[in-house]
Formats: structure tokens, C-alpha cells, sequence
């Protein structure tokens, strides 16, 4: 029976047993358990880095820099899985490594980010920042999230969750995505030229995007400014899609009834910093998904692209460097 052809690589060398189609998979910083049987049970071999190393799986967060050192003593290392679903901080080292293949976790971590999406909306609607800093009883206070109208910016892996989890409180669901091809369950989808326009309607705006050159401070001055002044803003994507310093002035100045964040710029949000003492604010480690949370879905992530790659498949989660996720 004809072998798969790979169409990384031709000529295959740099697999643990030449001519099986088992890849010797390495790992950085180093396995863990979950991980080391995601890749024997996608038909791989978990080895050491050396010269038959043709995929690098980074099992946690890992600087670019110790990333490039890598690749730099190991050129049979043809794919590389990047441990979560930002890839911001390899874009460099991804460009100057077109030949090679990376994926992400994009499209893998949406149910724990999304899940956590909907909870700071709804606490944010609800008042439970209000709540949690009391000290004596007061007022009641909050509103429902039942049928308002919802900006979602982003339909990636995350987005798309976070659109099927609103659908059971609103169907007034605008996403804002790169193109206008739409998105089944939105009421309407627009690209960045007609965000101004929802903006200004929106009673909930949730950030899901992935950090790029467009999405940088996509939320700046202006932008919050078209903001009603009942509007919550949340994010969860990348801390820069906000301008915190135009947040901080739009809380204080009552221009924006909260925001939670999840992720922030700077990050870690420095003690003293002036969101930790604004009662509008919500602020949660970037806890949106744990090492826990995220184990498991990249164990099926790796699981499936040990196996596509040993097979000469399309990879899941492919970055394409251009649009950077």
C-alpha cells in the first residue's frame, strides 16, 4: 500500500522509524502526561529534540526568543503547535520561518472563554461588582440581558461561542468580523467600516478578536466615545484591542456605564493602577480559561494534528501570519 505523501516535506526524513510515518515529536518547555498520550495516540512518538525531531508541540507559554533557539539547531522541525490561541508574540519568528508549519489554539479554547464571556456580561448587567465591594446593604439594582442589542467584535473559535451562548438571551446579535460574509445566528454582520454605526446602538459590546495591526486600540477614544453612556464594554480577547487610559477616562467621566476585563494593557495590571479602584470596573486575572480549562482541549488539538500531520493532512488551527491568527 502507497505511503501518504507529505506535503511538508517530499523527500520525509527527520521521523523517529524512517518509512512508517510515525514523527518524532518534541516538546518545550517539556510533556506532560496528558500531552505525551495526545501524541502516541495520533500516531507519533514522543522523543528528544535531535536531528529526527519534525514537530515541536509548546506545552505551555514560551518566549519566542527560546523558540527561535530551537528551531535554529533543530531545521528538521517542519510544524510547530503554539500553545494557546494568540500568536501575536511570534509573528516575527513566524515570518522569518514561512517554510514551516504553525498552529494554534484557535478554534480550540472557545467553550472555557466563551462560557466566561457570558459571566462577565451577566454579572456586569447584573451589578455584582456593586454587590461584591459593599459593606452594608443597599439598593437593589441590575437589568436583564434579554434582548439587547449585543455587539460582538470577533467570529473566530471564541466569537462563534460566544454567539451561540447569547442567542438564548437575545437574537439582536451584530458581529464585526474582517469581511461581511454573514454569520449564522447574527441579526447582522458588518466589517470595521460599519462598527462605528452599531457602536452607537449597542447596550453590550464583548471584544473576542485576535491582536493585530487592525484590532490595535480598536477600542480608542473615539470609538468608546460612540458608546451610550447604559453600555458595557468587555473584553476578552487581548488586552491592546482597549486603550486604557480613554477606558479609564470614560468610566470616570460616567461615559460608559462598566467594563470588565479579563485582559488588560498593561498586563498584569499594576497594583495602584486606577481600574482597580473604579466601581465601574470588573478586572479577573486573564482567567477566561485555566491550565486545567485548556489541558484537555489541547490534548485533542495535538491528538488530531499528530495524526493529520503523519498523514500529510491540513493541520487544525493553521496560522496564516498575513491576518495574524
Amino acid at each position: 500500500m502507497a505511503r501518504h505523501a507529505d506535503p511538508f516535506n517530499p523527500n520525509p526524513q527527520g521521523s523517529s522509524n524512517p518509512g512508517t510515518g510515525t514523527p518524532s515529536i518534541a516538546f518545550l518547555p517539556s510533556p506532560t502526561d496528558e500531552l505525551a498520550v495526545a501524541v502516541r495516540e495520533g500516531g507519533g512518538v514522543v522523543e528528544p529534540l535531535s536531528d529526527a525531531t519534525a514537530g515541536l508541540v509548546l506545552s505551555d507559554v514560551v518566549s519566542a526568543s527560546e523558540v527561535a533557539k530551537v528551531l535554529a539547531a533543530h531545521p528538521g522541525i517542519r510544524w510547530i503547535q503554539l500553545y494557546l490561541a494568540g500568536v501575536d508574540q511570534y509573528d516575527a519568528l513566524m515570518r522569518s520561518n514561512p517554510t514551516r508549519k504553525w498552529t494554534s489554539g484557535k478554534g480550540a479554547f472557545g467553550q472555557p472563554v466563551g462560557e466566561f464571556a457570558i459571566t462577565l456580561t451577566l454579572a456586569m448587567l447584573r451589578g455584582v461588582p456593586t454587590f461584591a465591594r459593599a459593606s452594608s446593604w443597599g439598593p437593589p439594582r441590575g437589568t436583564s440581558l434579554q434582548d439587547r442589542n449585543v455587539v460582538l467584535v470577533g467570529a473566530g473559535g471564541v466569537g462563534s461561542e460566544i454567539l451561540r451562548l447569547l442567542q438564548a438571551f437575545t437574537e439582536h446579535i451584530t458581529v464585526v468580523r474582517a469581511h461581511d460574509r454573514p454569520v449564522p445566528g447574527a441579526e447582522r454582520t458588518v466589517t470595521d467600516a460599519g462598527m462605528d454605526e452599531v457602536l452607537a446602538t449597542a447596550d453590550v459590546v464583548i471584544l473576542a478578536a485576535a491582536l493585530t495591526a487592525g484590532t490595535d486600540h480598536l477600542m480608542d477614544a473615539r470609538r468608546l466615545a460612540l458608546l451610550k453612556p447604559e453600555a458595557f464594554l468587555i473584553n476578552v480577547s487581548r488586552g491592546p484591542t482597549v486603550d486604557t487610559d480613554a477606558l479609564v477616562q470614560a468610566l470616570a467621566g460616567g461615559k460608559l456605564a462598566g467594563a470588565a476585563l479579563d485582559v488588560t494593557d498593561p498586563q498584569p495590571l499594576p497594583d495602584g493602577h486606577p481600574l482597580w479602584s473604579e466601581p465601574r470596573a470588573l478586572i479577573t486575572p486573564h482567567t477566561a480559561e485555566t491550565p486545567e480549562m485548556v489541558a484537555p482541549l489541547l490534548a485533542r488539538r495535538v491528538r488530531e494534528n499528530v495524526r493529520r500531520f503523519a498523514a500529510g493532512e491540513p493541520l487544525e488551527g493553521l496560522v496564516n501570519v498575513d491576518e495574524g491568527y
